[in-house]
């Protein structure tokens, strides 16, 4: 089976614009969940991960023009709009980080030891952690926007 490819519309004139993916093969979303699964170990420190999410969010600001422009093309929702979405998002990746940083996401319990009990209560310490990758494909309104 060959992939489809996928074209972006123009929305004011109904015409295609240009190809901007190929529908993924099985082999190929496979290859790309191993990749993802290949690197968690580096986001799984929560200093690393922060400054990823610091990082993109800079990246996509740097990007703005380039990504206002194609996105007006697509959508047409005019550059207003869309600035205020890229904004959005970059603060969101930027808000994303700070709960990493902070940490209470992890749900951290801790039931110290009490020997006076009968029997004797132990240490337990429990918290949150990834299970393994988690992909998303979601179509929105909201082309630069996104939140969990």
């Amino acid at each position: 089976m060959s992939a489809a490819p996928v074209w972006s519309v123009d929305p004011r004139s109904g015409k295609p614009r240009e190809q901007v993916a190929v529908e993924a093969t099985a082999e190929e979303v496979d290859r790309a969940v191993r990749a993802a699964h290949s690197v968690r170990g580096a986001l799984a420190d929560r200093t690393a991960r922060a400054a990823f999410l610091r990082a993109a969010a800079e990246l996509l600001e740097e990007s703005g023009p380039h990504i206002i422009e194609a996105a007006d093309a697509e959508t047409a929702l005019g550059p207003a709009r869309l600035t205020g979405e890229l904004a959005r998002t970059a603060a969101q990746l930027r808000a994303f980080a700070e709960v990493v940083d902070e940490g209470a996401y992890l749900d951290i319990h801790i039931d110290h030891e009490d020997g006076s009990r009968t029997p004797p209560w132990p240490d337990l310490r429990r918290y949150k952690i990834p299970l393994g990758v988690v992909a998303v494909y979601a179509a929105s309104n909201f082309p630069l926007a996104f939140s969990v």
